[in-house]
């Protein structure tokens, strides 16, 4: 889940933590630590020199020098004992309008050699009286076998829905309210190379549903679908996924693809059955090759493959698990059985130091409605983005983008991290 909230409090905590390792629910290692059989050493992912040998400076070190402290971070200082950091921070999005959160996390390893390990978590109030405290956690075994992912969340949570499909309309606004937990756990196992494998369950609970209907008068896809006070989506999930990226923070090159099948079965206490599955492959790659520019692509297809899931567990664009689908549109604006989504992002560097940087992207997304339609019109987006350098070693930035979708939709994003 991203969490798009973070503003000034974030340069208070860079003040006072030993370093902050903002992730904000990536569920992914800061640094990649592999083993160099030839070399007999470790060797861990760094941005501290530019290929062009230019020193690289972060706002956690400018920062520091402004208050004459020495604040540039080592390579990895990432051991068994936790580093923990808390962030105050406010904010603004389209879903929320003004936000006051309080985010936190936890990083460290397990063993000498193994990946880095986190857990992530926050609270957060909004101006449309929403109320959630996400914890997301992805925890390395010492030899780096297992990898155990988890995904725990508490909503309140009034949220508008536009109906069903890509060719809904903006107009058709119906104003709902819900509660919401989710317990996701996931255990990979490594199966050769860059390859992982796992199972998992998965528990959606949304309860206390209720709605106000179309603004304009309008019977909303809502009531036309099947209305219903709660619903449960409880089941087991196989997955596996390939990973050759140089960085999963903000990665230069390498990729990424994995497969996700979902059950929800009414005899582990769903409301209903069916099945779904999950595509998700990215691919990085610098442009032009001598340079740090990256270009970024991502495709990403969310399916019901049968059986008519409730409504609010239909595939929504910024639903998926770290809600990065869609700039340029509200999240929960476009919602059906069938998602298929592709964006491309183009991302440089503005100083030659790495602090600031600049992207362009641009997506596209289609939705069918209910189950057994055909995907309907592709909604487009696109705009530019700024880059401030967070943390020059796991190249984490804060991220602010601005986009554009079509009638009328347009908005600021702010996130900490690329949004894949």
């Amino acid at each position: 889940m991203r969490l798009p909230y973070t503003f000034c409090g974030l340069l208070i905590a860079l003040l006072f933590s030993q370093r902050l390792y903002a992730q904000q629910n990536k569920n992914i290692p800061l640094t990649k630590i592999y083993t160099d059989t030839s070399a007999k050493k470790t060797k861990k992912d760094t941005t501290v020199l530019s290929s062009k040998g230019t020193p690289q400076k972060d706002l956690y070190e400018i920062i520091g020098q402004a208050f004459h402290k020495n604040a540039a971070p080592a390579d990895d200082s990432i051991t068994s004992k936790p580093v923990i950091s808390i962030v105050p921070a406010i904010g603004y999005t389209l879903v929320s309008k003004l936000a006051i959160v309080l985010s936190g996390n936890v990083a460290f390893r397990t063993g000498p050699k193994s990946r880095v390990s986190t857990i992530v978590a926050s609270t957060s109030y909004t101006e449309n009286k929403q109320f959630s405290v996400p914890l997301q956690s992805s925890i390395w075994s010492k030899n780096n076998k297992y990898n155990y992912i988890g995904d725990y969340r508490y909503y309140k949570y009034p949220q508008s829905t536009f109906g069903l499909g890509s060719g809904s309309n903006m107009v058709n606004e119906n104003p709902m309210d819900y509660n919401f937990i989710r317990f996701y756990e996931t255990v990979y196992r490594h199966i050769g190379g860059d390859f992982y494998a796992g199972i998992g369950y998965m528990f959606d609970d949304h309860y206390n549903v209720s709605d106000k209907g179309n603004i304009n008068g309008t019977v909303s896809d809502y009531a036309l679908y099947g209305k219903t006070s709660r619903s449960i989506a409880s089941g087991f999930t196989f997955s596996t996924f390939f990973d050759s990226r140089d960085n999963v923070i903000n990665p230069s090159k390498g990729g990424f693809a994995s497969l996700q099948y979902r059950s929800s079965i009414p005899a582990m206490g769903s409301t209903s059955k069916w099945h779904s599955v999950m595509v998700d492959v990215r691919k990085y790659f610098k442009f032009p090759a001598s340079s740090d520019n990256v270009i970024a692509l991502w495709s990403f297809d969310w399916i019901i493959l049968n059986g008519n899931p409730s409504y609010l567990d239909l595939p929504s664009v910024s639903w998926d698990s770290n809600s990065a689908t869609g700039r340029g549109y509200i999240q929960g604006r476009f919602r059906g059985a069938q998602m298929i989504y592709g964006e491309a992002e183009y991302r440089f560097r503005i100083s030659a130091n790495g602090l600031i940087g600049g992207v362009v992207f641009a997506n596209a997304e289609s939705f069918s409605a209910a189950q057994g339609t055909r995907l309907q019109s592709i909604q487009p987006a696109f705009g530019p983005g700024l880059r401030i350098k967070l943390n020059k070693v796991s190249k984490t930035s804060i991220s602010f983008d601005y986009g554009f979708g079509t009638q009328g939709s347009k908005g600021l994003f702010i996130d900490v991290g690329e949004a894949f």
